[in-house]
């Protein structure tokens, strides 16, 4: 029986295979980069604010603690956007003139909130709780970073769930002393056996996990209701 295609054809169909297989991975690698991007996430991009604060100068300038303008993460479920008052309470007596504060007054002779932009935005479909991390010992830096050192706040994580994951798998290694949950500064055990200390006690990171009940939760349910 007579060959009915060409044999140069059989060389050229493995081409063809071969440069299908190096385009469809290549186009994936490209599209998990880009899905991995700052483009996307939002990590490590500065957004504009209608007033330019710096958390660096607040917190590690004058030490003021987190949750004395986001004075809700201990038992609400979302992190508080400071209300016009708790900027007065300061800029009522100082810096009464600075002219990139006038936003700030005008928003207090008004009664009408700054629009401050949203730095920190999950998805609809993602649950997230504040209070529940802060009361299990989850330190305010290990999603939000070292503010202390920003001159202007940003996304310091990815958010993705992969990244969330990485903590809830295994969460112990992530746990402080209630009273550190602010310390920007804190150090986290350098081996399990390592005691630190919790108030009048010494402990392993083990030991305070099981007295703040956390548990390693990777249900779907968890974070996504």
């Amino acid at each position: 029986m007579p060959q009915i295609f060409h044999k140069n054809y059989n060389y050229q169909v493995k081409t063809a295979i071969v440069g299908i297989l190096l385009f469809v991975t290549v186009a994936f690698t490209a599209a998990f980069i880009w899905y991995s991007s700052g483009n996307v996430t939002g990590q490590g991009n500065h957004v504009v604010q209608p007033v330019q604060f710096t958390h660096e100068h607040h917190v590690s300038g004058l030490g003021l603690d987190c949750r004395y303008c986001h004075f809700d993460v201990e038992r609400s479920n979302f992190s508080t956007v400071p209300p016009t008052k708790v900027c007065m309470t300061c800029h009522s007596q100082m810096y009464t003139e600075e002219q990139m504060l006038e936003p700030v007054r005008e928003s207090w002779k008004t009664d009408m909130p700054i629009k401050w932009v949203r730095v920190h935005n999950l998805s609809d479909f993602v649950y997230f709780n504040h209070s529940a991390h802060v009361n299990k010992g989850i330190g305010c830096a290990e999603c939000h970073g070292r503010v202390d050192q920003m001159g202007i706040v940003y996304q310091a994580e990815s958010l993705h769930m992969a990244w969330c994951l990485q903590c809830h798998f295994d969460p112990t290694k992530h746990v402080r002393p209630k009273d550190q949950i602010t310390n920007m500064t804190y150090e986290h055990p350098t081996s399990p056996d390592q005691k630190i200390k919790v108030g009048d006690k010494q402990m392993t990171q083990a030991e305070l996990a099981k007295q703040y009940h956390v548990q390693s939760k990777v249900n779907c349910s968890t974070c996504h209701r």
